[in-house]
């Protein structure tokens, strides 16, 4: 006769706990009961796994698994199944149910699926329980990462996109619709929708994972990329576990997608950039709703020149360091470092700190922004919005360097009137001028016309010196560098920029020739500049009702170029509704 099968110590299938005994301990006149299970449960093993699935805790769902199947599985490789599973189904929810005991260490735990593309999946996922060193454990396998997964099946999905939602300007006009992306404003559409494009390397797995084919075409730039999933709508198609078909859904078509863009104000941006290199970009101050933006208004990072002295004169005044009646030197450069840095194309410049803002003195900013030192400045800036994103989907981040990082007095000077290492972009500066307008309070900005009513806010600097810094940009318009921005009736404040694209305008007298800067002066190259202006409109009030920010690419003198461009923008926005 064979002798009897003996299961290994290490994979018994485990059964129900029997209470076989009750040992009553008194201690202290109080009796404790304490009633033996014969064993680990099977239950709480499942429960575990279960909550750690729940959570997406793929270490604690692996330490309730066999040690066998910890060998073959490490945590990465463990994990990377679900990842694999969940990427393939769409998954973006998961909650298990109560499991069920069917017997013999057999158990049902109930699984939903929220899915992407295929809808709600509901199954159980079928475990055995064994005991693997005296512990209740799960005989794991892959086919335990998806509900009625067979031994051997493997996810594959096919999957469709559905026709691209219309995307429309604030009032409901179409920027783009159908396959064509055709819009009746043309190419004042077209300066704003951006382009439809494969999928970049960098958007591939999270693209991936909401269903989206191989091939698929998706926003790559402008509007299309900023409301990029709103416009894609659903994907639908198959879910296979090898040929069986485990869900389907058609694809489905998002709804139109409403936008902050003002077609009047939009149009004004178009025609004022009139296909030149560089960016213009028209906000709502209290809503911090985009009205416009055409070429590389979001994207384009250059020096800011002068625009960047709004900020400088802010914490000049916020420190202390200067008022506005005090005067300065009229010169045409001022020395830092054992070096001259020179007014725009040589000039004499100065007087009082109104009248050179509104001048835009660098002999007189460059030494401001020095005894304000680099890290009051800084600060400022970056209470502007420098180094912080503006939530905007593809656009450049403005940025100034920390303060250790700036370098000797001459470098601080170069930062104070915004050149150096600063950047930023056209609607970075629409943003600054807002700022001032709101009474130093910076707004969020957005592209989502039922995002807020009313935009949040951040405070730059108090609303004493916001109205002081106003009233300077006010001087530029009025009598400075900025004139030809003007509005009959309408109070502007703005401020102009050159910045230097090469380098600043600097030089160091020769020892035996005190006036060779000046000779320097008179060959500089004065179209190798960017022009710059940053506005808004209504001023006096702390209600603009819209800011604009220019950037012409090698365009010469802010002034020239840049403040008539910005004028026609802010007299589309302010006819344009609230």
């Amino acid at each position: 006769m064979p002798p009897p099968h003996r299961p290994s110590r290490s994979q018994t299938r485990v059964r129900r706990a029997v209470a076989i005994g009750a040992v009553v301990v008194v201690a202290g006149g109080i009796g404790v009961v304490c009633a033996s299970t014969g064993g680990p449960s099977e239950r709480d093993a499942v429960q575990r796994f279960a909550h750690a699935w729940d959570r997406r805790d793929w270490a604690a769902m692996r330490r309730e698994t066999t040690s066998d199947a910890q060998d073959r599985y490490r945590p990465a490789a463990f994990a990377q199944r679900y990842a694999d599973a969940a990427g393939t189904a769409t998954i973006s929810a998961l909650k298990t149910g109560r499991p069920r005991e069917t017997g013999d260490g057999h158990w049902r735990l109930p699984v939903v699926l929220q899915t992407r593309a295929f809808g709600t999946i509901r199954g159980d996922v079928a475990l055995d329980v064994v005991k693997d060193a005296d512990t209740a454990r799960i005989a794991w396998t892959p086919r335990l990462v998806f509900p009625g997964l067979g031994a051997g099946e493997q996810l594959q999905r096919t999957t469709q996109m559905p026709d691209r939602a219309d995307l429309l300007a604030r009032d409901g006009t179409p920027l783009a619709q159908g396959p064509e992306r055709s819009s009746p404003l043309g190419a004042t559409a077209r300066a704003i929708v951006g382009a439809l494009g494969p999928i970049p390397a960098d958007r591939q797995e999270r693209d991936a994972q909401l269903g989206y084919p191989d091939g698929a075409q998706v926003g790559i730039s402008g509007l299309e990329r900023a409301f990029d999933e709103q416009l894609a709508g659903t994907p639908g198609g198959e879910l296979r576990a090898g040929a069986r078909l485990v869900a389907e859904r058609a694809p489905r078509k998002a709804a139109a997608v409403r936008t902050t863009i003002a077609p009047k104000v939009q149009e004004a941006a178009v025609t004022a950039l009139a296909g030149r290199l560089g960016g213009v970009v028209a906000i709502r101050p209290k809503t911090g709703e985009i009205l416009a933006a055409a070429g590389i208004g979001f994207s384009g990072l250059q020096p800011p020149g002068s625009t960047f002295k709004i900020i400088t004169a802010t914490s000049v005044l916020e420190n202390g360091v200067a008022k506005p009646t005090d005067t300065f030197p009229v010169q045409t450069a001022a020395t830092l470092e054992g070096v001259e840095l020179q007014n725009a194309n040589g000039e004499s410049c100065g007087g009082t700190l109104a009248v050179s803002f509104a001048l835009s003195c660098n002999s007189v900013f460059a030494p401001l922004g020095a005894r304000v030192g680099a890290a009051k400045l800084v600060a400022t800036a970056e209470r502007f919005g420098f180094n912080t994103p503006t939530g905007i989907t593809g656009a450049a981040t403005a940025s100034i360097p920390p303060a250790a990082e700036i370098g000797d007095d001459l470098a601080v000077g170069s930062s104070a009137i915004g050149q150096g290492r600063v950047q930023a972009t056209a609607l970075q500066m629409a943003i600054v001028a807002a700022t001032i307008g709101l009474r130093g309070r910076r707004p969020d900005v957005t592209l989502d016309p039922d995002r807020w009513k009313v935009a949040p806010t951040h405070p730059a600097t108090s609303a004493k010196v916001a109205r002081q810094v106003e009233k300077l940009m006010l001087g530029v318009v009025r009598f400075g560098t900025g004139t030809v921005a003007a509005i009959p009736d309408v109070k502007v404040a703005g401020k102009t920029g050159t910045a230097e694209l090469k380098s600043t305008q600097t030089c160091k007298p020769e020892p035996d020739n005190p006036e060779s800067c000046q000779d320097q002066q008179q060959q500089a190259d004065t179209t190798d500049t960017d022009a710059w202006f940053s506005s808004y409109a209504p001023a006096g009030s702390g209600h603009p009702r819209v800011a604009v920010g220019v950037l012409l690419v090698g365009a010469g003198a802010g002034g020239d170029t840049a403040a008539p461009a910005a004028r026609q923008v802010l007299l589309a926005g302010l006819k344009s509704g609230s």
